[in-house]
């Protein structure tokens, strides 16, 4: 019978042995580090992969020819300089979730241009001056209409698509940045193209990341992307926490008045030092600038159908793999 491990995160593989049925056995391990993965994964015909590294240290000790396939979207945590060299076919996961966090950065959009986390906290600080409070916070940084805003998505892929389908619903101006749309493209969805980050910049009042992690979007938001925004701008990261930089620059801007708000789903590190200053800044709640920052823990994915819908398609990909037939969303190196 084919073997087959669950490297980390899962326990109990309920949902992928309907998948499999009598087609392979399922080990979970339970085990991110790699150097820990027992002597009987020589003998592994797939390896179904979460969080856990996996490196040439992995790959030399597989005998089969393998697939290794990855819960979900991003392949950072898979070494792909070295993988070629080794008979291994990896593919990801990337066609799951796609509502959910194109619903997370409508909600994080929603909530700092309507300013509702910020009337919820200053309200409940200044009780008794009640709607005194929404004169107050919009003499310092007036509230625009919600057509008024103009979005730029950096990366229309997916989730980059649902979200402007999902915002064109409030009448704002949509556009993007992408050099790898098809041209017309912008035409079925009704949207701008603009076709560098500095047109999309200076057209934009409001950002959302939904780019994949390349050579080329890794730290793309950088100290000149802050500095060379419109005064008072929102960013949402819904994407990838490695896009940024660092989240210096983002406090930076903060307090610059570049930005006006901040929506993070992802984080350059994750979990965050809680020595760093923006998260010193967002825990603090006497900090003005706290109300300005939403931090949710890498949930933008997350729904009971999301992770059931990718754990079924991880294991059909994988299925199909065993049995001789074409594995999708194959990733080359």
């Amino acid at each position: 019978m084919k073997k087959i491990f669950i490297t980390d995160y899962i326990n109990d593989p309920v949902i992928e042995k309907k998948i499999f049925k009598d087609s392979a056995e399922i080990t979970c391990l339970n085990e991110k580090d790699e150097n820990k993965f027992p002597k009987e994964i020589e003998q592994a015909d797939g390896l179904l992969v979460w969080h856990a590294k996996i490196s040439e240290l992995t790959f030399k000790k597989l005998k089969k020819k393998v697939a290794i396939i990855r819960y979900g979207v991003g392949t950072d945590n898979i070494d792909l300089k070295t993988i070629k060299k080794y008979d291994v076919t990896f593919a990801n996961t990337p066609d799951y979730g796609v509502d959910e966090v194109a619903d997370t950065a409508s909600a994080l959009i929603l909530n700092l241009l309507r300013k509702i986390q910020l009337y919820n906290n200053k309200t409940r600080l200044h009780f008794g001056n009640w709607q005194g409070e929404v004169v107050n916070i919009n003499k310092k940084s007036p509230i625009l209409r919600t057509s008024d805003h103009k979005l730029g998505i950096i990366g229309l892929g997916r989730i980059g698509s649902a979200l402007a389908l999902r915002m064109k619903q409030f009448s704002m101006k949509i556009g993007f940045f992408d050099p790898y749309v098809s041209s017309g493209y912008e035409k079925v969805l009704g949207l701008k193209r603009y076709n560098s980050l500095n047109d999309l910049k200076s057209n934009s009042t409001i950002i959302s990341i939904n780019a994949t992690l390349t050579k080329e979007t890794n730290k793309m938001i950088n100290k000149e992307f802050i500095n060379t925004l419109n005064e008072n701008t929102i960013l949402i990261n819904t994407a990838r926490g490695a896009i940024i930089e660092n989240l210096d620059i983002i406090l930076d801007g903060l307090k610059s008045n570049k930005l006006s708000g901040v929506g993070l789903d992802v984080l350059p590190e994750e979990p965050p030092k809680e020595s760093d200053s923006l998260i010193k800044v967002w825990k603090n709640t006497n900090d003005e600038l706290s109300d300005k920052i939403i931090i949710n823990p890498h949930a933008g994915y997350y729904s009971a159908s999301s992770i059931k819908e990718m754990r079924e398609k991880a294991s059909e990909n994988m299925l199909s793999f065993l049995k001789g037939n074409k594995i999708r969303n194959i990733v080359k190196a």
